[in-house]
This record gives structure tokens, C-alpha cells and sequence, in this order.
């Protein structure tokens, strides 16, 4: 249901139409397509996947009640067939297609519906709970399935159509070893097999650190262009390859089909390479530092950033276009909203935020009364080339404000340790987005009682009033309204440095037809097709 219709407020019944990839004509059927991964998966359940390693995997093995087409950002059709919303925004009703079936064969129900959604709002066990809190209650009777909610929710259509509310088969689940549902779960992802999901895949091998593989379900309830079930393929296989130069050597040598995570210094490369498909998906990843915004640091000497003047000082004495030149050779482009990529829905287009201006940046030093030679520590990872290049760059940058960077290499835990207690000047950071909202990235930017605006301890009452407006404004103009407001508070008061936007680099045979990869980084095999 397009957003408008939804915050009218009326009780509008929508029929869905499941979207479809255009392939060549006389699509052909079988083989395997061999997958380099960059890490591999722990655990492929839609409520405990908690990293992008295993939430890009969660939609192959599972079908949820609605999907984003790719190509428009809609929501479209996967197992409902339509869905009405009442109109004062409390009630959705859905409508199952008929016949569908999990991977083994057995019916989907509307009690698997249930299970599922209450599973997924379940504090007590996966960490996307939140997303849901506004349902109450999820009953089922034949096709037809009912949300009650607590109050209007703007964005829980999108949530229908994320991963942690994909649909699990309750049988599969009960009869499952375990004495809670985390161990059922993890009997069921260790045992393999066709079963517990609906996507076009199941899991049909596993080794932890190395290997995964994937096979095709017949009793998908997606048809391909020849009228008969995807997947095109066989088998998915991944191989877990963490160096880039292998990735890109296999890929090279023909021993796999896809690499994932290409260095952005081979892309011109590969991308002369007529072998070689070369593609730079658009994605929701941003690249951004987090500026300790707090009147004192953590020892209790005074903090020169708590200053806003300085804060933007430094944003325009930062030049995106060479970072971007640096670290990406170019295939990337300066954060155009400050709290979210531009593809992200409701994104406004603020650019040049902090446009590169030196002058300026020095008037405001002046203005704040910045002492020359102040330091400031630029925490970074270790080991991460990326990171050296960033703060090499940013050293030379701003000295001309009198400010002395120095570096703190540490590894991924203690960076993030050190983000939730604020034992940080500022630290390099990145995002990408888990659903197909802005409520989730602006809620952990900027929103204060989610994670102290995402360490910064940045907290602004107009903001946060917004932001909590905005969770139940069913009025798409008024919440796009309440999300300009906040994204132009946010950008005035800097609590971030922001950076900039990178798409998904991935390397893919000639050979391959029809493998997409969405801006929120998930993979979509389903219409793969391999030239034999």
C-alpha cells in the first residue's frame, strides 16, 4: 500500500502483486553458484541474526508476509496476497496466498503467521523486538491474519517486510530438541535441511568459519518467466574468504562466480576485466565519527567539542571529496543528510552539507575561542588501512585550525566499549541499515534514549520530541515534515563528523544472470540464472 493511502487513514483493502527480475529470454535452469564471502554466518534465524553476515542471508532461506521491491522502494507482495489497515491506524488485516507451502512440503499457515510475529516481539529472546512493540496482538483464522495495535505505526508495514519477521514453521520449532527456543533454534540451523523456512532456498550445508550451501526449494511460491518455481539454479555455495586479494583471485581464476567486498582500489580493474561483471550497488552504508559532545571528557578536563562552533569547524575544514579520493579512489560520494544515506526513505537532500570551506572553519575556531595546538584524540581501528588513511588525512586537514589529532588504535570491542561510556574525543563509525525505515538509523543517531544519540551524548528535547511524534504519525507529510526538522537540528548541531556515503562493491562472473544485491545488503539468488 503506497504510504499515502496508509495515513489517510483509510480502510483500504490493496492487492499485492509479488515483484519479479527481469531475466534474458530462455532463462536456463540448474548448476551451482559459487559465493566468496568476506565472513561467514553463525546462526540464519530471522530473530536472532544480529549480524549483516547472517541478516543478508536471513531472506534466501525465508519468505516474510510483504517485500521492498529493489528496483522502486514499494512494498509489494511475498506471502500475503493483500492486507487492509483500519482506519484509525490499529488494525491490519492480511490475506495468505493460497497453497503455500514450507520447503519440505508441509502447508503454511495461518498459525505459523502467529507463532512467528509473536516470536519476533518477544523481548525475552532476539534483539529486534523494539521493532514490533506497537502490535498487541496476532491471531489467525484460515487465510486471514489480524494485528491489533496499540497505537498507529507508521513504519510497521516495512517491519512485515523485514527480516526478523520472516515466517518459521511452528511444527518444525515444537518438535525441535531444546528446552528453550534459542536452542531449538540452533538444533534446527545445525541439522540443515528443507523444513522450518519458505524462501527459495534451504539450508543444506554448513561448516562454521568455511562453508555454506544452499539448495533450492521446490515448493517456492515465486514462478519464474518459464511459468515453473524459482530458483533458476541449483545450489548456492559460499566460501568464507576474509583477504580481499584471494576473494579477487578466485573470482579471477574462474574458481568462483561472485566476490563480495571488493577493495575499491581494484574496481577499475575488474571493471576492465570482460569477464567480469563489475558492480557498485547502491547501498544505505554511511561512514561517519561520533564527537563526544559532553561539557568535560571521561578524565574531567574540559572538552573542546562540547562546543558546537568547533564541531562544525572541523565538519567544514573536512574534505569529503578527497577522503572519498583517498579511501574509496572514488566510488563514493560526501553524506548528503545527516542521519542517513540518501537512499533511506525520508532523506533530505542537504547538500554540500559542510561543504569544504577552510575559511570558515578557521572563523569559527576563532569565534569559539579554540587555543591552537589543542589536542584531540581520533580513536580509529586497528589494523584498518582504511582508518590510517582517514586520519593521515584528517591530521594535515586540520591543522591549519590549530588543532593537534592524534591517534588511538584500538580493536572493534574497545571502540565500542569506549563509544557507550563516552571515553572518546571522536572515533570513526559506520552504519547500514537493517530495514526499510529512517526510524531505526535516526533513532540510534540521534534519539537520546536509545543509545546516547549513538554515544555522542548529544540530547536535544526538540529532537526527541519529534522523533517520538513521528513513531505513530500515520500523516506521511507531517512525519516527512517532523523527519526535515530533525535532520536539520541534527545537521546544526554536528554531533557527528559527517562523511560519507559507499556503495556495495561486488565482482561477478559474466556468466551470471540476475543476482542483485539491495541497498540494505541483502542477496537475492532467486533469479540467478548461469550461461553454460
Amino acid at each position: 500500500m503506497k504510504a499515502a493511502a496508509l495515513a489517510a487513514g483509510l480502510a483500504l483493502t490493496t492487492a499485492l502483486t509479488a515483484f519479479t527480475y527481469q531475466t534474458a529470454d530462455a532463462v536456463e535452469r540448474g548448476g551451482t553458484l559459487n559465493f566468496a564471502r568476506y565472513d561467514g554466518s553463525k546462526l540464519v534465524d530471522p530473530i536472532y541474526a544480529d549480524r549483516n553476515p547472517d541478516i543478508w542471508m536471513v531472506g534466501s532461506l525465508f519468505s516474510t508476509l510483504l517485500e521492498t521491491d529493489p528496483a522502486s522502494g514499494n512494498l509489494v507482495g511475498a506471502l500475503a496476497e493483500s492486507y487492509e489497515v483500519s482506519a484509525d491506524g490499529k488494525t491490519v488485516s492480511l490475506v495468505l496466498r493460497d497453497g503455500l507451502k514450507f520447503s519440505d512440503g508441509s502447508p503454511l499457515t495461518g498459525a505459523d503467521v502467529v507463532f512467528s510475529l509473536d516470536r519476533a516481539r518477544n523481548p525475552d529472546l532476539g534483539p529486534w523486538a523494539g521493532l514490533l512493540s506497537a502490535i498487541s496482538s496476532v491471531t489467525s483464522e484460515g487465510r486471514n491474519v489480524t494485528l491489533t495495535l496499540e497505537k498507529p505505526d507508521p513504519a510497521l508495514l516495512s517491519m512485515l517486510a523485514t527480516f526478523n519477521t520472516a515466517i518459521v514453521s511452528k511444527k518444525v520449532f515444537d518438535a525441535a530438541p531444546g528446552a528453550n527456543d534459542q536452542e531449538k533454534s540452533a538444533a534446527i540451523f545445525a541439522a540443515g535441511g528443507p523444513g522450518v523456512g519458505s524462501g527459495p532456498f534451504y539450508l543444506s550445508g554448513f561448516e562454521q568459519g568455511a562453508s555454506m550451501a544452499f539448495s533450492a526449494n521446490p515448493n517456492y511460491w515465486k514462478e519464474g518467466e518459464d511459468g515453473k518455481p524459482l530458483p533458476y539454479i541449483d545450489k548456492v555455495h559460499f566460501q568464507v574468504i576474509p583477504d580481499d586479494a584471494t576473494r579477487v583471485l578466485k573470482l579471477t581464476a574462474g574458481e568462483v562466480d561472485v566476490a563480495e567486498f571488493i577493495p575499491f582500489s581494484r574496481v577499475a580493474e575488474l571493471d576492465a576485466d570482460p569477464a567480469i561483471d563489475m558492480n557498485l550497488y547502491p547501498s544505505t552504508r554511511i561512514i561517519y565519527s561520533p564527537i563526544n559532545t559532553r561539557a568535560t571528557r571521561a578524565d574531567g578536563s574540559p572538552n573542546p567539542l562540547a562546543d558546537k562552533r568547533v564541531r562544525q569547524a572541523v565538519n567544514y575544514a573536512t574534505n569529503k571529496e578527497a577522503l572519498i579520493g583517498l579511501v574509496l579512489q572514488g566510488a563514493g560520494k560526501p553524506m548528503s543528510s545527516p542521519l542517513m544515506s540518501s537512499s533511506t526513505r525520508l532523506a533530505a537532500d542537504m547538500s554540500p552539507l559542510y561543504g569544504y570551506d577552510i575559511e570558515k572553519a578557521k572563523a569559527l575556531v576563532a569565534e569559539a575561542g579554540l587555543k591552537p595546538g589543542t589536542e584531540i584524540t581520533l580513536t580509529t581501528l586497528a589494523g584498518s588501512a582504511d582508518d590510517a588513511t582517514v586520519f593521515a588525512a584528517l591530521q594535515q586537514m586540520w591543522a591549519p585550525l590549530g588543532i593537534n589529532l592524534v591517534a588511538e588504535q584500538v580493536d572493534g570491542p574497545t571502540r565500542g566499549a569506549k563509544n557507550r561510556s563516552g571515553e572518546f574525543d571522536i572515533h570513526t563509525y559506520g552504519w547500514v541499515d537493517d530495514v526499510s525505515d529512517p526510524s531505526q538509523v535516526s533513532g540510534w543517531l540521534g534519539y537520546y534514549p536509545t543509545s546516547k544519540s549513538v554515544g555522542t551524548g548529544w540530547n536535544n528535547a526538540e529532537f526527541n520530541a519529534l522523533y517520538e511524534a513521528s513513531s505513530s504519525e500515520m500523516d506521511p507529510e507531517k512525519r516527512a515534515d517532523q523527519y526535515r526538522q530533525m535532520q536539520d537540528l541534527y545537521a546544526d548541531a554536528a554531533p557527528l563528523l559527517f562523511m560519507y556515503e559507499t556503495p556495495f562493491a561486488v565482482a561477478v562472473s559474466a556468466k551470471v544472470n540476475g543476482y542483485l544485491q539491495t541497498p540494505l545488503g541483502n542477496n537475492i539468488f532467486e533469479n540467478v540464472s548461469l550461461d553454460r
